[in-house]
């Protein structure tokens, strides 16, 4: 049982009771005395950081085990009370904004919290509640389907997370067994991802146009609280990605295939873009950890102390297991002060690729959890993606303990994969605004759409005999586009930044180290291109962002 958090399915809040919560901050704002505003702002935080807790947990327990009835059950009334706590939040959030006390509100609190209100505000009305609703369990559905799915597989019974672990077999035809047992078992449920797709689409395009958006595209951003860059500034980073990067993802998987001794890769040989066989984890998850904490103490120590602290409160859980939800993130349980990591083990070397990850979520939350607004507790997606993909990198040094011999292969690998990964992350932001553009397209038009993207972005992807996604389906195993609409972007700016901490790092360890620290402390404090320029870093919407990384890439990949 964790020492710091309750066990079990956390009681929910009384909605009745915090209604009259928000009441009484309404009354005491309208008293109209200044000295009122800046005490009742504190104790609606503090209120807001108990909802957040209860909401974090609450997910976190069902993708623990999606088939605990209860614990579906918490969430589908988490997922029915949130669009009247979201609604709670605007009307309050309305009333600091157009505050006459706003600009004295500013010294305290900072103007960037006024800024992401803005953005909220745009977001919500009491008239989408109840389609706020219908497309949260939409979005469950699709997560309980994936995790559902159990597949027979060399005298197992594994989930899809489990059967990953094949992905990179050294042996060709268990690789190409597991992708197929993998995308039949999808192709059996096409009719649903199609159908639980289509809905969201649908819910989400009639949302946009009850706010006043002309398209959920515009809803969308607004979500992401994207206040200091736009779609069109998107869209040129899209085009510096076609032009700078594809042609290296190309030479990568080129020589990959040379490597290999193979015609043409395949999808079932992209995890040997590196070197073969692919490294895998030297121990378990219980020595991972411990690999973990002593190379993060060498690291830095403050790094050291915080994976000391994770572990001995037990706040995470890694391994993959029957009924546990695919994927790997990181939560923060507010007021516990404290972040808990979810992952999916599978004895492959993404492990430790996903545990750095989310460990970079989870030092940054911890690091930045005294901010006196709860909005800056974390920062926006993209910015906050920096954290976790720079620790990556960061980590670098200290492969050995986790692969041995094969820790060069590992580093190859890894930087391998983020140069593929940079088209394949604007290929799924260009098909989402392809799909929100046209929200009355057919399922079988949006996987030509699709398709009309791997062209551009994945000249080298090949399916071979893999029919469902040959045909344009291979989109529906990303969680982000079915669950998180328009994050996946965010990734590919933060891998830009990452990569420049990388490249920094073998020139000045211990001053990009102190960046990364300083960084991770400002949490959410400042929009993303002040973040990243604040760690000496150069915004990926500027010219040269990426031509720098991709020369130092070609360098070390000897390309």
């Amino acid at each position: 049982m964790p020492h710091l958090i309750e066990a079990g399915i956390p009681p929910a809040p009384d909605i009745d009771s915090v209604a009259r919560r928000y009441r009484d901050f309404e009354q005491a704002l309208d008293a109209g005395t200044p000295s009122a505003w800046l005490p009742t702002f504190r104790e609606w935080d503090a209120l807001r950081r108990e909802l957040d807790t209860w909401s974090s947990l609450t997910y976190l327990r069902f993708t623990q085990d999606t088939r605990d009835e209860r614990a579906r059950r918490a969430l589908d009334h988490r997922d029915e009370v949130e669009p009247t706590l979201i609604g709670l939040d605007i009307a309050l959030k309305r009333r600091f904004v157009t505050s006459g006390e706003r600009r004295q509100l500013e010294q305290p609190l900072g103007e960037h919290v006024f800024r992401l209100w803005e953005a909220d505000l745009a977001t919500f009305d009491p008239a989408v509640e109840s389609d706020l609703i219908v497309e949260s369990k939409l979005a469950a559905e699709y997560t309980q389907l994936l995790a559902g799915i159990a597949v027979e597989f060399r005298g197992e019974t594994l989930n899809l997370p489990a059967l990953g672990r094949f992905a990179s077999d050294p042996d060709r035809s268990v690789r190409h067994a597991a992708a197929t047992a993998r995308w039949n078992a999808l192709g059996e449920r096409a009719a649903d991802l199609d159908r639980i797709f289509d809905q969201l689409v649908h819910v989400r395009d009639g949302i946009a146009r009850k706010l006043g958006f002309s398209t959920f595209t515009e809803l969308g951003y607004a979500r992401m609280r994207r206040v200091d860059y736009d779609r069109a500034m998107v869209e040129r980073y899209r085009d510096m990605v076609a032009a700078e990067v594809v042609p290296l993802a190309q030479a990568i998987a080129d020589r990959a295939a040379r490597r290999h001794g193979i015609g043409h890769l395949a999808l079932w040989d992209e995890q040997l873009l590196a070197a073969a066989p692919a490294p895998r984890p030297l121990g378990d998850a219980r020595w991972i950890m411990d690999r973990t904490i002593e190379s993060f103490a060498d690291l830095d120590p403050r790094l050291g102390e915080f994976a000391r602290l994770m572990d001995r409160n037990e706040l995470t859980d890694l391994v993959a297991r029957a009924g546990k939800a695919g994927g790997g993130y990181c939560t923060k349980l507010i007021t516990y002060g404290m972040p808990f990591v979810f992952t999916n083990f599978n004895g492959t070397k993404g492990d430790i690729t996903v545990l750095m990850h989310e460990l970079g979520h989870a030092f940054q939350g911890y690091s930045s959890r005294d901010k006196p607004v709860i909005d800056y507790l974390s920062a926006t997606l993209e910015s906050a993606e920096v954290h976790s993909m720079s620790l990556e990198y960061l980590s670098w040094p200290f492969m050995e303990r986790f692969f041995g011999d094969g820790a060069q292969t590992y580093r190859e690998g890894h930087l391998a994969e983020a140069m593929l990964f940079l088209p394949y992350g604007v290929a799924v932001d260009h098909f989402q605004h392809l799909i929100y553009e046209r929200p009355n397209a057919t399922p079988a038009e949006r996987h030509v759409m699709w398709q009309a993207m791997e062209r551009r972005y994945l000249p080298w992807r090949n399916y071979g005999d893999l029919e469902r996604p040959s045909q344009g389906a291979f989109w529906q195993s990303q969680l982000h586009i079915y669950r998180v609409p328009f994050y996946y972007i965010d990734y590919t700016l933060a891998l830009c930044c990452a990569l420049q901490m990388w490249a920094a790092s073998y020139e000045d360890p211990a001053g990009t180290m102190a960046r990364y620290v300083a960084l991770c402390a400002r949490g959410g404090e400042a929009a993303f291109r002040d973040l990243v320029g604040s760690a000496g870093l150069t915004s990926p919407f500027e010219a040269g962002a990426l031509s720098r990384v991709v020369a130092r890439a070609r360098d070390v990949l000897g390309l």
